[in-house]
């Protein structure tokens, strides 16, 4: 009892005072909190410049396959509105005739014959603000040949695809359906052509398409087709997929505005001297890339001379492997390698020697379930 006589307990004014005190602080933090909370909704909602940044995020939401969260940003009637502005216009954007010519690489026994060989292929990084990726020149487009999966059932990584046909690298191509976003990737989405020949019919009655791809003479296809005017124009391989992103030499993308959301990003371009340009931008990996939308795309392809490009698919698909299998970029896709895929453009020393059977052949729509495993 003694010990403790010397201490003063604190009387009813000071529990009231040290109460007090408390609650000054926590109002005060409440209107630390409160205030700048409604400044950036002021902002976030009812300014130009935070409606440029709510409707970029949701583009770059309507990008992944959570596609209905971007209802919360921009609400669902406005969602429903962007992503159908966004399909006009990239019907329109394929419209344009394509009236680009190339130079022809040269070939040993052809015109040119004694210059040096160029290296057939080629990969540097690129950067820029949010992104990190890569770009895959190949020298010569009629080495470029579209490849599918070896066996039905199930789409195939990349990496097999390489590997398997002794390609010399190789990158994601066309789309496919994706049931719950946990597809096979063995159903592809509209066509697939390969060594000139119809593998893959999925148009229903349409009969045109948006089209990526290369012709016999190595020159790239990109645009609203029918199917007799691909045949006509001697395409060899082509995968359905949009859109058209520069044509005539002219980027049809007028700002990040429009560049459809950021996301990891796929896109093909050529230049006039018929050079190949793969372009692989990584995504939705804070720290290392979050990703570009298409105007960064298109000007990272204008200024490395293509004068025409059109976007693949991107997301967890985008993909870019080397010699051997090996991966170059990081995927953003939960498995090692990438997604399993119905397409890929795979580039070949000797692309005559290599076989690509129909896999697809004698199959009807009931025998294709893209969400059988």
């Amino acid at each position: 009892m003694e010990a403790n006589a010397g201490k003063a307990r604190p009387g009813p004014a000071g529990r009231r005072r040290k109460k007090g005190g408390f609650l000054r602080k926590l109002a005060a933090l409440f209107w630390i909190l409160f205030i700048p909370a409604v400044l950036f909704f002021i902002w976030f909602y009812f300014t130009p410049s935070g409606t440029s940044v709510r409707y970029r995020l949701a583009d770059a939401v309507i990008t992944t396959q959570h596609r209905e969260y971007a209802k919360y940003l921009i609400g669902k009637d406005g969602l429903d509105q962007r992503v159908a502005a966004y399909a006009a216009q990239f019907k329109s954007m394929g419209e344009e005739k394509d009236t680009h010519e190339i130079a022809l690489p040269a070939h040993p026994d052809g015109e040119g014959a004694g210059k040096t060989a160029e290296q057939l292929t080629t990969i540097e990084e690129v950067d820029g603000k949010g992104y990190h990726g890569y770009l895959l020149t190949v020298s010569d487009p009629t080495k470029i040949r579209l490849v599918v999966p070896a066996k039905a059932g199930k789409g195939e990584k990349v990496p097999s695809m390489v590997k398997r046909t002794g390609a010399v690298a190789g990158v994601n191509a066309g789309g496919f359906a994706d049931p719950n976003w946990q597809g096979n990737g063995f159903q592809p989405i509209g066509l697939v052509i390969t060594q000139g020949k119809i593998y893959y019919n999925g148009l229903g009655k349409n009969s045109s398409t948006q089209i990526v791809g290369i012709d016999k003479s190595g020159k790239m296809v990109a645009g609203h087709y029918s199917i007799k005017e691909l045949m006509d124009m001697n395409i060899s391989e082509a995968v359905s997929f949009e859109p058209r992103i520069i044509v005539n030499g002219k980027g049809l993308i007028k700002n990040h505005a429009n560049g459809w959301g950021i996301a990891p990003r796929t896109v093909m371009g050529q230049r006039a001297d018929g050079k190949i340009l793969f372009l692989i931008i990584d995504g939705r990996q804070i720290g290392y890339s979050i990703g570009a939308d298409l105007y960064d795309c298109q000007q990272i392809l204008l200024e490395h001379g293509a004068v025409i490009a059109a976007n693949l698919d991107g997301g967890s698909s985008t993909v870019l492997v080397k010699e051997g299998g090996e991966l170059v970029n990081k995927p953003s896709s939960k498995g090692e390698g990438g997604r399993y895929l119905p397409t890929a453009f795979l580039v070949f020393n000797d692309p005559a020697s290599v076989n690509v059977p129909n896999v697809w052949a004698g199959l009807t729509a009931k025998d294709i379930d893209p969400s059988k495993w």
